[in-house]
């Protein structure tokens, strides 16, 4: 790996670690603005944030170290070119060893639309070790420039030689993808790694506790009440998606068989979301208690009152078991709704880090980059398009579900989803068959206490002015 390779990973390197540690200083801000929040809980954040802090100080401090001797071996070949004696004439051009920035394997303005590419994934697969060699140095490439962001890219296996391959950035970066709702309710959740075997994971709840009173006298019989627990079976589920694509579409296309495969796994995420939150019986519509909010003329100030109750009741129902990490997962157009609300009242309580006389905070967050935004006291906000909208008698109505972060667990496959290229099924019709899929399990049943807020003052939200 040349100098200049190990400075763009060290680039790439110190942007990831700024990335986390911004994140840890949006969930300290987040923290703190929870009325129920504990010393040991902001001393767990601050020491997490000053971890990612120190992060960012090694990776700038490596960066810079290779910065620096960049520019010594700049130096030294300057001097070397000025102090070379006459007796001694300069080597030929061609045989100066230089530091400096090496052309791209595949390059736009020579390859516009990917035929040497595509000619060498060809080549590669009837075993010319050339075009190989070029496939190879571009993954190299790619690793540099990209980082992480292609390791899902590189988890198809073919009928060839080598693994899948990335297709150059220029080649796929101008194509419109289809808009969908993803994952951001999944991404909200806690996350648990997926057990290696098995098709249910199994969690054992306590349904009777023990007992303790009062003695009634000296030398009496203490209070005793035998522990029982029952299992809670989670079925593991597979999401899965397949698109057969025809060899001349991959062969002779530009970038096909990447644009497919990105479409697939964001399917992937806004079928596993959906089904979180829909799913008949378990899903968290089905599983939340119901709070009523009937009304023919809605507003955002009777709404809000409905949250704190929904917060109340899911608080009395997880007792000492509440983490305060508390989630209000909405519609977008129930949160712009919100927002659009004008008023001369307000919440009489106001929250830190909340300004006086509002209805919340917009944290001005694009779709599915988490929280969006900080109710009056202190509750963050999802907002998840894979909401119903079409529930109720008039098929109208959307909902708002409150949740203990804590108690939302998701177990996924670190590596999902996976895929495979697969060749010779459809051989006969000269097709690529691409099949995208990953096991998950989720439960909100460990300790019960979701609530949703359902009814007709949940209609179509009108949007209209004071």
């Amino acid at each position: 790996m040349t100098l200049d390779q190990l400075i763009a990973q060290a680039r790439a390197a110190l942007t990831e670690a700024i990335t986390v540690r911004q994140r840890e200083q949006d969930a300290l801000v987040a923290l703190r603005s929870d009325p129920g929040l504990t010393e040991a809980a902001v001393t767990e954040r601050v020491t997490a944030r000053d971890a990612a802090d120190a992060e960012v100080t090694t990776r700038q401090t490596a960066l810079d170290e290779l910065l620096a001797e960049q520019a010594r071996e700049e130096e030294i070949a300057q001097l070397s070119a000025r102090i070379t004696p006459a007796a001694n004439p300069a080597p030929a051009y061609d045989r100066v060893g230089r530091v400096g920035t090496e052309e791209r394997t595949y390059r736009p303005d020579l390859d516009r639309r990917g035929a040497d590419f595509q000619a060498d994934v060809l080549g590669a697969f009837v075993g010319d070790y050339e075009a190989a060699g070029r496939l190879a140095r571009h993954m190299s490439e790619e690793r540099v420039e990209r980082g992480n962001k292609i390791r899902q890219q590189t988890r198809a296996v073919g009928t060839g030689a080598f693994a899948g391959l990335v297709i150059p950035q220029y080649l796929t970066d101008m194509y419109a993808p289809l808009a969908r709702t993803n994952r951001p309710f999944a991404d909200a959740c806690r996350p648990r790694r997926l057990p290696a075997q098995g098709m249910t994971v199994e969690i054992a709840r306590v349904t009777t506790g023990t007992s303790v009173d009062n003695q009634s006298a000296e030398n009496a019989a203490v209070a005793e009440q035998d522990i029982d627990d029952t299992t809670l079976s989670i079925p593991v589920r597979t999401a899965a998606g397949q698109q057969t694509a025809s060899r001349q579409s991959v062969e002779r296309g530009a970038g096909v068989e990447d644009v497919i495969l990105d479409d697939l796994f964001r399917a992937y995420g806004s079928r596993l979301d959906t089904t979180m939150l829909n799913a008949a019986t378990v899903g968290l519509s089905n599983v939340a208690t119901p709070v009523a909010y009937t009304d023919a003329s809605p507003t955002v100030a009777e709404l809000y009152p409905k949250i704190i109750e929904g917060l109340a009741g899911m608080e009395a129902s997880l007792l000492d078991q509440a983490s305060g990490d508390n989630l209000a997962i909405m519609h977008s157009r129930r949160w712009y709704w919100m927002q659009n609300a004008m008023g001369t009242s307000y919440p009489l309580i106001t929250q830190p880090g909340i300004v006086a006389q509002t209805l919340g905070t917009n944290y001005a967050e694009t779709y599915g980059r988490g929280v969006r935004g900080i109710l009056p006291n202190g509750t963050p906000v999802i907002v998840d398009n894979n909401i119903a909208t079409n529930l109720g008698a008039g098929t109208n109505e959307d909902e708002v579900y409150l949740v203990d972060r804590q108690e939302c667990h998701l177990w996924e496959d670190p590596d999902a989803p996976m895929y495979i290229r697969a060749e010779q099924p459809k051989a006969g019709q000269l097709g690529i068959q691409l099949v995208v899929y990953g096991y998950y399990a989720f439960t909100f049943q460990r300790q019960p206490h979701a609530r949703k807020l359902a009814g007709t003052g949940l209609i179509t939200p009108a949007f209209t002015g004071v």
